[in-house]
């Protein structure tokens, strides 16, 4: 049992009868902001967004700010600093011009601030203690129209201010609290979680934490949402997904569909992977049927060290093998599908030589590492290699005569009715192959395919307990899996 179902059941032991509404008031206590962080969230806003104001409105008269995000909302979580400010300007205005103006805002704002790029670049900085954005965007009269990501959040923002009253509001930071305990909680490409808008939209759709929970604990994926009823949900023909004709039109496939309310073209939970809905699905069923606080926290294991890691490996009877390399220098939006791809590539690479993969991973600091654990490390020098039935002859007689005289070859025989042969094997271990340049015959992220030609080192069996410093904690995870 791992350290964080052991806290989960001693939260359960100490109130076996505690029902919904007692967890629920107990949990509000904790993460609902006070009147003081009310106060001084906004007295650093008002006077961040009349800063901001003052400095559009001097480069474009036509231009306004406003605040978006949970803060504006009230749908944020006790501790959580953030302020996003944005800055709009009328939509005849050239790019490059906002962007030089959002820029020369954001800097008059935070005058300590640091310059980030998204879609286009922005500024970030700190005021009181509070993390700052001041994102320039257009105005525009309707979400379809978008030129950037950006530009659709005021559409959001004024969407759920119209309907999230004080109740809905104090549910949403529920639902994000549960999803940050059990870790799924995030729209980043590391996560392919629930998104804080996405959360906000599954309370008002359902009418609350605990009808969206009894509602998910029964969801049957896919499962179609479609707030403002435009339709797109309920198309039944499979999409093509080309990036190259693009995707209007099409139905969704994801596990969760939530249409956009304000851009009938895009699915809120596209990020949101099948792994993470069935991990809402299993803990709503979990906590309805006995309620703890426990879920609400993040626990993470305590990290393993070389006698607990080797004593998994020997219970096991698996082969654990690993890619130690530099991880290239990216944000992990970028990074982690590059990984997830190599990983693919790595282990689609292992099952065809026949080292049979039984599960895999990929985690990544300053160090990446694709890891893999095989039920097979080691295989036979030679490899059966099936030919056509002989009564398929052009085809027979082509594969007869490619293996006749190959000295290194057993056969060609008939086995049954078709040809067989015996042939070499090319690896005959999973360190050969990692080791050799095949490796970079799987499709790897270009990214990571640099980094592994300068340099990277394979680790099998016990040699693995070299990532416990930096991988203890992903590696207890990894062998003691959890929902």
């Amino acid at each position: 049992m791992s350290d964080e179902d052991a806290d989960r059941d001693d939260g359960e032991s100490e109130a076996p009868d505690a029902d919904f509404e007692d967890v629920v008031a107990a949990v509000r206590d904790r993460i609902d902001p006070d009147e003081e962080e009310h106060r001084e969230l906004r007295d650093v806003a008002d006077r961040l967004l009349d800063r901001a104001e003052v400095a559009a409105t001097e480069r474009c008269p036509e231009a306004d700010v406003l605040q978006v995000g949970s803060t504006a909302r009230d749908t944020w979580i006790s501790g959580d600093r953030d302020i996003d400010v944005f800055v709009r300007f009328p939509p005849d205005l050239d790019r490059e011009t906002l962007e030089r103006y959002g820029l020369e805002v954001g800097h008059e704002t935070l005058p300590e601030g640091h310059e980030e790029y998204a879609e286009h670049p922005y500024v970030k900085g700190t005021v009181d203690g509070f993390d700052v954005d001041v994102v320039p965007c257009f105005r525009l009269e309707s979400a379809t129209e978008i030129r950037s990501a950006v530009d659709r959040t005021p559409f959001h923002a004024r969407y759920l201010e119209r309907r999230l009253d004080d109740d809905l509001a104090a549910d949403v930071r529920l639902a994000k609290q549960f999803l940050k305990g059990i870790g799924a909680y995030g729209s980043d490409l590391r996560t392919r979680g629930f998104s804080g808008y996405l959360t906000e939209l599954l309370v008002l759709e359902y009418g609350g934490f605990r009808p969206l929970f009894e509602a998910a604990a029964d969801w049957h994926p896919p499962v179609e949402l479609d707030p403002e009823d435009h339709g797109r949900a309920r198309e039944t023909a499979k999409p093509s997904r080309n990036e190259e004709v693009g995707n209007a039109d099409l139905p969704f496939d994801d596990p969760l569909v939530v249409i956009d309310p304000t851009d009938p073209e895009r699915n809120v939970a596209a990020v949101c992977d099948a792994e993470n809905v069935a991990r809402l699905q299993h803990y709503a069923r979990e906590f309805l049927a006995a309620p703890a606080a426990a879920y609400f926290e993040p626990a993470d294991p305590d990290p393993l060290d070389e006698p607990a890691l080797l004593e998994h490996v020997g219970r096991r009877g698996t082969t654990p093998v690993a890619i130690r390399f530099d991880a290239p220098d990216l944000v992990d939006d970028q990074l982690y599908p590059q990984l997830r791809k190599s990983l693919a590539g790595v282990t689609g690479g292992l099952d065809d030589r026949g080292f049979d993969v039984f599960r895999a991973t990929t985690f990544a600091d300053d160090i990446a590492v694709l890891f893999v654990e095989l039920a097979v490390a080691e295989r036979p020098a030679v490899e059966r290699h099936e030919g056509p039935p002989v009564r398929v002859r052009g085809h027979a007689e082509g594969f007869y005569d490619a293996y006749a005289d190959d000295p290194n070859a057993y056969g060609p025989f008939i086995d049954d009715d078709r040809y067989v042969t015996e042939r070499e094997r090319e690896f005959t271990t999973a360190r050969a192959f990692l080791e050799s340049d095949r490796l970079f015959d799987v499709a790897l992220g270009t990214h990571v395919e640099t980094a592994l030609k300068e340099e990277y080192e394979a680790l099998i069996g016990e040699d693995v307990t070299a990532l416990l410093p930096e991988f203890g904690t992903a590696l207890a995870t990894y062998f003691d899996p959890e929902p």
